[in-house]
């Protein structure tokens, strides 16, 4: 075969050569020829019912067995799986004459349709629920699961897209890297292949030119595919590629870079259990426990003793040790059951975050006193407290308040672009930032981070989001107050050194992707972080900037 180069967005760096393995296609229904007699239509609806709920069990089966990220999102599917409100819709249907096949369909495009008008980070959730519609289907149809081969040997895991369930169940010793038509920078495919620590390049727009079992070279940093390559040239960059993940296995901490600069890494969490394994690797502390991800089905609000319970699991696991507790993230993509979310027709840009007090009073007031609690219950001084989506001065100012009220040491997200703009004056009012890289982005140029026509845009390393961050953390060092990273960006080991560059005092991210980025940050001077930084704010375009800074430090 020709050699062939395709491009994508790289999003989990490395390189990765093995034959390429295409998902299993979805099943095709049986053609409708008729309804169902009136008297079956009670045994059809039971099996149908029997079917939707093999299919959720398995997804909360394989929850239960994941770990990290990887468990909130197999835990989320299971959830929309059991969704009343599409398992009453297919019912009706039935009842009404449908096969459960055809029900099952019809059902989930209703919702799929009402999704996308909601636009934002909802859209996402389509992949969700057509692959729940298609594992119903097989099972009703008794056909294996549909979705990832189960290979014997390595291949490159190439799909049109891919479900959490699809990538949470992944074997890295048999799946080399993951390559995706369409998914952005943040997606799960994204997320959970960094869990793995392999190579990955989402919307790669002319993937289908690979056929099955073709020899495929990933380059996870540029987002480059090669087909055919030169066999003696892949090999040698892959056994690079190994012993630079031999060095990252072994890595301990602390982080510094070559000339003594010490960086420090803290992790993202979800609950105590995160915590726990957290700290016993090479964080330093956590940077984002994300508490709205506690409380996904939590049908009342918890009591302010079981809030404290909850977060103090988290403040245990690192005693003495930095733990930064971020508010309720809540609505848009993470709705929570007791927060009255109402209808948005574009809810990334509604009632979420911070605006939750608007429509559910005293919601925030009851988890800062549940953060106070849970704080000295475990002797935690000045503990670290941020509140999401801040965009005026005026809601620092009330939020900081409210914080200093209870001893709390008040921070915000910087993920709205007029707090980046006007950060002198935010940070007159807080003590500390933290960017979460993933709403910046998206805002800062007008584009659904979920969307993968758009992953060009939503890549962190466009310039236009560097600058913004530039100007957070040059006005973090004017009034001598912190400025950390705690988006999906703080991840990515080249990028991270940029932002420190940058003037970054802290980088938070995923337990397991703590040991690249501080190999990588051990490899550059400070000096060159800073140099590499000024060049790449200046570049044209998110391609320009990663090559610069490739070149510069790799």
């Amino acid at each position: 075969m020709a050699t062939q180069t395709l491009r994508g967005t790289g999003v989990v760096s490395g390189f990765a050569y093995a034959p390429a393995a295409w998902t299993r296609p979805a099943p095709v229904p049986p053609p409708v020829t008729g309804t169902v007699p009136e008297e079956d239509r009670p045994a059809e609806v039971e099996r149908f019912k029997a079917a939707a709920e093999t299919v959720a069990q398995r997804f909360a089966d394989r929850a239960s067995a994941a770990t990290g990220v990887a468990t909130e999102v197999l835990g989320a599917t299971a959830a929309l799986a059991r969704d009343r409100g599409w398992i009453r819709s297919a019912t009706k249907l039935i009842n009404a004459g449908g096969t459960a096949e055809s029900a099952t369909t019809q059902a989930i495009e209703g919702f799929v349709e009402q999704f996308e008008k909601l636009g934002g980070v909802m859209a996402e959730r389509t992949t969700d629920l057509r692959d729940i519609r298609n594992r119903v289907i097989a099972e009703l149809m008794g056909l294996p699961e549909p979705g990832v081969p189960q290979p014997t040997h390595e291949v490159i895991l190439c799909a049109e897209d891919l479900a959490p369930a699809d990538t949470a169940g992944l074997d890295p010793s048999l799946v080399k890297a993951l390559v995706t038509k369409l998914g952005g920078p943040t997606s799960h495919t994204a997320i959970i292949a960094r869990q793995l620590g392999i190579p990955c390049v989402v919307a790669a727009a002319t993937l289908d030119l690979v056929p099955e079992g073709e020899l495929l070279l990933v380059d996870g940093t540029s987002g480059i595919l090669t087909t055919s390559p030169d066999p003696t040239e892949a090999r040698r960059l892959v056994e690079e590629d190994a012993a630079l993940h031999a060095e990252i296995r072994s890595w301990s901490g602390p982080a510094a870079t070559s000339d003594g600069t010490v960086v420090q890494l803290l992790a993202n969490v979800q609950d105590g259990a995160a915590a726990r394994k957290a700290s016993g690797g090479s964080a330093e502390g956590v940077g984002l426990f994300r508490t709205e991800l506690c409380f996904l089905t939590a049908k009342t609000e918890p009591s302010i003793d079981e809030q404290a319970r909850i977060y103090g699991e988290v403040f245990a696991a690192f005693p003495d040790k930095k733990v930064v507790v971020r508010t309720l993230d809540a609505g848009s993509d993470k709705p929570v059951p007791f927060a009255n979310h109402e209808h948005e027709e574009n809810p990334a840009l509604g009632v979420r975050g911070i605006r939750l007090g608007w429509t559910n009073e005293g919601i925030i007031d009851r988890q800062l006193d549940a953060i106070a609690q849970a704080a000295e219950d475990n002797g935690v001084t000045d503990p670290w407290v941020m509140a999401p989506m801040i965009a005026t001065v005026d809601e620092a100012f009330e939020f900081a308040g409210k914080c200093r009220e209870r001893d709390l040491k008040p921070g915000i997200m910087v993920e709205v672009p007029s707090a980046a703009l006007l950060a002198d004056q935010f940070l007159a009012e807080v003590d500390f930032f933290s960017i979460g890289t993933n709403d910046l982005t998206q805002y800062t140029m007008a584009a659904d981070r979920m969307s993968s026509h758009l992953a060009t845009l939503t890549d962190p390393w466009q310039p236009a989001v560097l600058r913004l961050i530039q100007m957070a953390a040059d006005a973090g060092k004017r009034a001598g107050k912190p400025v950390g990273v705690c988006g999906e960006a703080a991840a990515d080991p080249l990028l991270a050194c940029v932002l420190i560059g940058l003037g970054i005092s802290s980088l938070s991210m995923a337990t397991n992707a703590i040991p690249a980025v501080g190999v990588q940050l051990g490899k550059v001077t400070m000096d060159q972080c800073r140099e590499v930084a000024a060049r790449v704010v200046e570049a044209r375009n998110s391609r320009d900037a990663k090559e610069l800074a490739r070149t510069a430090l790799m």
